[in-house]
């Protein structure tokens, strides 16, 4: 989903993106049942990229600048996120019913405050029963991000200082990735499965076990192996994951909360750190093949509009149903996506002038303020709006 430093533009990494957001757009549409796995290789992504980041400014510079970071952290990625949730609003007013528009508009201000996830647990909504009426209810997953993005960057700092801070940035990712395993077993035994499902605490052992694949233990280790050896790691690494993807069977899969999500994160890490080595091998190639490649350059774009687009689409449309739909769909997201990235997200990272500096963080405000704005003037949906009024039911 959201790009983070240099290594984002390795081939293979780029395609490995592209290959999860594709799952998930399939899994979002009804057609591959255990696409959401996808999500887990974004937060392996995240953790591992994010790390090398931040351990790579910890050995040039000997400290971590956090405000930086987190500055180009939101400068980044919150003007998208902006303007998809303005934008969706505004359809949602044009065309949604009210209980979907009453619903993001309660929603809008958490994703706003990155934390919708922990809004979702605590008000026991569903995510694989109740999503369908909610239009911001992909974002739990930039939650999650975010809410790493603020950890883990100072455990980073005091962790990885002075002889051997690499070693113990390892060691403390591992080790807290064991007890969110723990936290998810625990969790996960419950008959609505969305704490252990959408809890930054139980989906942190992804996040982690990509930072561990980041820290100089492990790519010490991986930098031993030839490239037919990391062939022959890869190949059946790349080929478990998408079979998990097209054979889990939704969120009842058994052992999926009890070490199957853990062992699919772990599989995503080896192969991250293995394609990051050698990303012109075999499976690097094939991953880092521009189909995948370019999905994986839209990929934060095209994760923050497929889900609104899905649910403002109506089904059937033009008469398409199945596949039909689907592509239609697919095809809109992708659209919205291209164009925000052009308007958006490229003038950032390319640094166009009002990106940068004074100029980005008033872009910035600005995108709030018009998101804030577009929330605050839609009018609120009377409660029970569109239902059967009882009241005139006697009279017919």
């Amino acid at each position: 989903m959201a790009p983070a430093s240099r290594r984002a533009h390795i081939g293979a990494l780029d395609g490995l993106r592209g290959l999860a957001v594709a799952a998930v757009l399939l899994f979002h549409a009804g057609h591959m049942r255990g696409g959401f796995l996808g999500v887990d290789l974004f937060f392996v992504l995240s953790g591992f990229l994010i790390t090398g980041l931040l351990l790579e400014e910890l050995a040039g510079r000997g400290r971590i600048d956090l405000v930086a970071f987190w500055g180009r952290r939101a400068r980044r990625l919150l003007p998208a996120l902006a303007v998809m949730v303005a934008a969706t609003l505004l359809l949602a007013w044009a065309f949604a019913g009210p209980d979907v528009l009453g619903s993001a508009l309660r929603d809008a201000p958490w994703a706003a405050a990155q934390s919708l996830n922990w809004h979702f647990i605590g008000e026991q909504i569903g995510y694989w029963n109740a999503s369908g009426t909610r239009l911001f209810a992909h974002l739990w997953s930039i939650s999650v991000e975010w809410q790493f993005y603020l950890a883990w960057p100072l455990v980073v700092a005091l962790a990885g200082k002075g002889h051997g801070g690499q070693r113990r940035v390892a060691f403390v990712a591992v080790a807290g990735a064991f007890v969110s395993l723990l936290l998810m077993i625990r969790l996960g035994a419950a008959v609505d499965t969305t704490r252990a499902y959408e809890g930054t605490d139980t989906r942190a052992c992804s996040l982690l076990l990509g930072a561990a694949a980041a820290s100089a233990p492990v790519r010490h280790a991986v930098a031993r192996l030839s490239r037919t050896a990391v062939d022959v790691i890869c190949v059946p690494l790349l080929g478990g994951l998408l079979a998990s993807w097209a054979l889990t069977s939704g969120e009842t899969s058994p052992g999926l909360f009890q070490g199957g999500m853990f062992a699919h994160a772990l599989a995503g890490a080896a192969l991250i750190a293995l394609l990051a080595h050698a990303p012109d091998g075999l499976a690097g190639r094939a991953v880092g093949s521009a189909v995948p490649r370019r999905l994986g350059d839209l990929s934060y774009s095209l994760y923050l509009w497929h889900w609104p687009v899905y649910l403002l689409l109506p089904r059937p449309v033009a008469g398409l149903t199945g596949w039909g739909w689907t592509v239609t769909a697919i095809g809109l997201s992708l659209l919205a996506a291209v164009v925000s990235k052009i308007a958006v997200e490229d003038p950032v990272r390319l640094r166009a002038r009002w990106a940068t500096g004074r100029r980005g963080w008033v872009a910035l405000a600005v995108a709030g303020v018009m998101a804030a704005g577009v929330w605050a003037a839609i009018p609120r949906p009377q409660p029970g709006a569109g239902t059967v009024d009882v009241s005139r039911l006697g009279r017919l």
